[in-house]
């Protein structure tokens, strides 16, 4: 009689080995919002940590013009208007005066037709006058108002032709000195080095439980987690899920391709 003996071995699941390079935790492409002339882009800042520096300078020379312009306009419509306010306070009391006068004369039976008629024509006058004068100051402050847009607009369109970089690495100058832009023109490719990220792309039977699992790096287990997993299948790897894991920046460089594991 034959004894089939059956031996249970032990079910080990291997993670499977992804590489990616240690990249910039975000990279940018900033295009320009307005139209002009590039008349300054700072070469000597590529590839470099910029800090509190203009790297493009658009030509804005006619724009702070306007902008002077219509700051005077703006000052001017406000002197107009508090000029206008003065005399309408002062046609206030002459309307009320005339009133006065009208209504009183208008019952006395001893005056005349052509004193009351007088009366009522002097205080018609003056309160046109005064409505006419109220009409001049709503005008005056609507167009205070689009003075006021228009300086806005101005400052935003003269902001928004200099480009200044605040702690950001600026890898790539894409205009140069003498180049005419318009909206939409990539200007500069820049990156936030303040920490970095891994890509990997992993498959539909990886995705369980992968927040929480440990994040082999080289072969050394770490303290990072796989931070963002994308829902939906990656354009180019069509059959993977995209997955971002965050880390401290290198103390070296970036780009280093590591050896990652998720298990």
């Amino acid at each position: 009689m034959k004894i089939l003996v059956w031996f249970l071995l032990p079910l080990f699941v291997f993670a499977k080995v992804h590489y990616a390079k240690v990249e910039p935790y975000e990279t940018v492409v900033m295009k320009s919002a307005v139209s002009g002339l590039v008349l300054e882009a700072d070469l000597d800042a590529e590839g470099t940590m910029v800090e509190d520096r203009r790297v493009i300078h658009l030509d804005n020379v006619m724009d702070n013009i306007n902008l002077t312009e219509s700051e005077k306009s703006v000052q001017l419509f406000e002197k107009m208007i508090r000029i206008n306010q003065d005399i309408a306070g002062s046609l206030s009391n002459t309307v009320k005066r005339q009133e006065g006068y009208y209504q009183r004369i208008s019952k006395l039976t001893t005056a005349s037709k052509t004193q009351k008629d007088n009366a009522y024509n002097s205080y018609t006058s003056a309160k046109t006058q005064y409505l006419s004068t109220r009409e001049k100051i709503v005008s005056l402050k609507k167009q205070l108002i689009d003075m006021k847009y228009k300086v806005a607009l101005l400052n935003d369109t003269i902001g928004k032709k200099s480009i200044v970089l605040h702690k950001k690495y600026l890898y790539k100058l894409m205009v140069r000195k003498g180049d005419f832009v318009n909206p939409g023109t990539p200007l500069a490719e820049v990156q936030d080095l303040s920490r970095a990220k891994l890509v990997l792309y992993l498959e539909p039977e990886e995705l369980k439980d992968v927040k929480v699992k440990a994040v082999y790096i080289d072969g050394k287990k770490t303290a990072y987690k796989v931070n963002k997993v994308w829902n939906v299948a990656d354009e180019k790897f069509i059959s993977s899920y995209r997955a971002e894991i965050y880390m401290p920046a290198p103390q070296s460089i970036f780009s280093k391709l590591v050896k990652v594991e998720i298990k």
